[in-house]
């Protein structure tokens, strides 16, 4: 797709698409990212609007997904919970194409938001990751120069189940994780972004669970919280904002102010 192309195909969809929106506050302690949402500041943060389709507001997700963020002077946290009565998955060697096997979830992360040099990582209930560095999106040309080598170093990750993983006689409740994105391999890719945020900084970013049917693990549906319009993951102008807060989570309720579109 050329470029003029693509840019037509976002115009049309940001007449008809909002992107969500949120409010990132500080850390109030340091944060461990064990998957556990239970700390004070992950208990202070909002949650985000439940997950919706990717692409039609209609169809509705059977189980729910919402997530809350936060930030220190080193990390841009996300955590998420997601329900779902039978939690699994088979990949475990990191950076392999889980995405196309096990049920996951997905952080795309564009600081600086030129809707290029933006960051992906995702990872699957045995807390096995792949990352990689898109200088553009796919439509523009992105899949032949994507860095998949390219690794988020300093990163964390971690992940609790609620219930018994790759149990399917088990119901279970679901399952949580905490990622910590560390600002170093951030900086590289999007120089006239402040590392750490100031406040009132804003960010693109989106975040997606994709799920699978164990019966049929070539089907995924992907569920985001700020939808998209279109079936792709991979339009930056259509992300999320975060707007940076410096007020310390749970003691100020700041509004979001910065322009969207």
């Amino acid at each position: 797709m050329a470029d003029r192309e693509y840019f037509e195909r976002v115009t049309r969809v940001q007449k008809e698409v909002r992107p969500a929106t949120y409010v990132c506050h500080r850390a109030a302690e340091p944060v461990v990212a064990d998957g556990r949402l239970d700390a004070p500041s992950w208990m202070r943060a909002e949650w985000t609007n439940l997950f919706g389709h990717i692409e039609d507001p209609a169809i509705v997700p059977e189980w729910a997904t919402r997530a809350k963020m936060l930030w220190d002077d080193r990390f841009f946290y996300v955590g998420v919970e997601m329900e779902c009565p039978d939690v699994w998955g088979t990949i475990t060697t990191r950076d392999e194409h889980l995405y196309s096997y096990d049920p996951d979830f997905e952080v795309f992360i564009d600081p600086d938001g030129d809707g290029e040099n933006y960051m992906e990582f995702g990872m699957n209930a045995l807390n096995c990751a792949y990352d990689f560095l898109l200088h553009k999106p796919y439509d523009r040309g992105g899949g032949e120069t994507r860095e998949i080598d390219w690794n988020w170093e300093g990163l964390r990750s971690g992940v609790q189940i609620h219930g018994t993983l790759n149990a399917p006689w088990v119901e279970d409740r679901g399952w949580t994780a905490v990622i910590a994105f560390d600002y170093e391999s951030m900086q590289e890719n999007a120089p006239t972004a402040n590392f750490p945020p100031r406040d009132g900084d804003v960010w693109r970013v989106n975040l997606s669970r994709l799920v699978r049917d164990r019966a049929n693990t070539w089907t995924g549906k992907d569920w985001t919280w700020s939808r998209i319009g279109v079936y792709s993951m991979h339009i930056p102008e259509l992300y999320g904002f975060v707007q940076f807060s410096e007020k310390i989570v749970g003691t100020a309720r700041v509004p979001f102010t910065a322009e969207t579109w």
